[in-house]
């Protein structure tokens, strides 16, 4: 007798704000998919952040809900989110009530946590931290979920003194990086083979001052390698149009060796196939692709950071010798030159780095959360 196929299943992603929050739902969203589950999916996210895009390029229906940041201190801005707060949760409630989930995927940040409070009880939850230190929003969130998911076993820890259920997933990463082609990324770069790739990424609002520091010894760093250099969106810094002109002002045969973008889209995969070294801040996004790619990497952590995970994700790598890790404080062009040009002369080490870098890494994460949130329904 044949198996009867699997029943639909009704997936809540609660969560958003940034990258970080958001890629991992992308991921479980493609897992879905390789898996041939059938599921209807709602995505109940922010108005402001990233997540409305992702949502719309998998397909998925969006629905915005208000909501504040949640703080540890008292301001204007909290005043103003006090307000905000029980607006989302009534949203957040017709939007449940409507869509009748099985289970709830929660991915952290502060719109996540409406929604949690209020489906907890039609729906089973299970929290995702992505980073190295548990977020106000998680810790909120973890209170009313069945499982709470962790990418990192220092996470773990943490999570282990509040909740009952702790399981070490990972942090998903997109499976089209698993596509990349160095050819088309020199191409995509007009780079030619040789030359070692660096790669210099810092987000948006956390790019300038690492874009800065690369500014002053980018001739130097030039003379030995080939760049492709991430400097953010001309919304969030003005640094993109006045690199394009210190592009122009050098050299031709090191202005070719130059590629400057606000931001590497569809051909990430290719860059970072194409990279010997990447320059980064360190948010779990990025310190998870590197772990799962396998690349050496100098990363300045991003300061002020709630708990000040930048730090502790950078560790992550920085411990095992994946990474060189330099505090912004200590970052200074000339420490940032030294450090880079010693990598470069150095390739015997991008190969151990590479090897502890991977070791960090846990590549199954997004079927590990898939087969957590179909326990879930299973259980309920």
């Amino acid at each position: 007798m044949a198996a009867s196929p699997p029943r639909l299943l009704r997936i809540i992603i609660a969560g958003g704000g940034t990258g970080g929050h958001v890629l991992p739902a992308a991921a479980v969203l493609e897992e879905l998919r390789s898996r041939e589950q059938p599921f209807e999916c709602l995505w109940i996210g922010s108005h402001k952040g990233v997540e409305r895009g992702v949502a719309a390029s998998n397909g998925v229906p969006f629905v915005a809900i208000r909501t504040g940041k949640l703080r540890r201190y008292v301001t204007f801005e909290t005043v103003k989110d006090a307000v905000r707060f029980p607006i989302g949760i009534a949203e957040a409630w017709r939007q449940v009530r409507r869509f009748r989930p099985d289970v709830i995927y929660s991915t952290g940040g502060a719109v996540s946590v409406p929604t949690v409070f209020v489906g907890h009880r039609r729906a089973p939850v299970l929290t995702h931290e992505q980073t190295a230190q548990i977020g106000i929003a998680n810790k909120t969130a973890s209170r009313f979920a069945r499982t709470f998911a962790v990418g990192f076993e220092e996470t773990a820890v943490q999570a282990r003194q509040r909740h009952a259920n702790v399981v070490v997933t990972g942090n998903p990463v997109r499976a089209s990086l698993d596509g990349g082609s160095a050819a088309r990324g020199r191409a995509w770069a007009r780079f030619t083979e040789g030359l070692p790739v660096i790669y210099i990424t810092g987000g948006a609002l956390g790019a300038s001052p690492l874009n800065e520091r690369i500014e002053v010894v980018l001739k130097e760093l030039l003379e030995r390698a080939q760049i492709v250099h991430q400097a953010g969106p001309a919304s969030a810094n003005p640094d993109v149009q006045r690199l394009l002109r210190k592009k122009a002002d050098l050299p031709s045969r090191l202005g070719d060796r130059y590629h400057v973008v606000e931001f590497v889209r569809d051909e990430l995969p290719d860059v970072y196939a194409m990279a010997d070294l990447v320059i980064a801040r360190s948010g779990a996004g990025t310190v998870s692709e590197l772990g799962y790619l396998g690349l050496p990497s100098i990363l300045m952590p991003l300061p002020g950071t709630w708990g000040d995970e930048q730090r502790k994700n950078a560790r992550i790598l920085g411990d095992v010798g994946a990474a060189i890790v330099i505090d912004q404080a200590d970052a200074t062009p000339d420490r940032m030159r030294q450090d880079i040009v010693a990598l470069l002369d150095d390739p015997a080490r991008w190969q151990t780095m590479a090897t502890a870098a991977r070791g960090t890494s846990r590549p199954g994460a997004a079927s590990n959360l898939v087969d957590e949130l179909l326990k879930l329904v299973q259980d309920h």
